[in-house]
């Protein structure tokens, strides 16, 4: 999973599966674009599951805004303690959620 961290009023966490990096999924008038830029930033390689998973800890006690979008990135999240089964949206099959902490 790849893991960026946005510098705003909120830090933003954006988390993604790798391989969805680059694409983009529709579903009627829904889009969901995987740009690189803002999913990947300046990382070059993933991170693994638990590295993710403490990041995802850590940031939630920050009240940070996370963007997480792919199964294993949900699953994460699920498992981290950070989100429900009823926050999670599908685009053209691709689970994501977008939560405000």
């Amino acid at each position: 999973m790849f893991v960026n961290i946005i510098e705003s009023y909120r830090e933003v966490v954006a988390i993604v599966d790798k391989e969805l990096i680059g694409k983009q999924f529709f579903e009627g008038k829904k889009q969901l674009d995987i740009k690189e830029s803002f999913y990947k930033g300046e990382n070059e390689n993933p991170l693994p599951k638990e590295e993710v998973k403490e990041i995802m800890i850590n940031f939630s006690k920050e009240d940070a805004t996370f963007n997480i979008v792919g199964e294993n990135s949900i699953n994460c999240a699920l498992e981290a303690g950070i989100i429900n089964e009823e926050q999670i949206l599908k685009i053209d099959g691709i689970p994501y959620t977008l939560i405000l902490l």
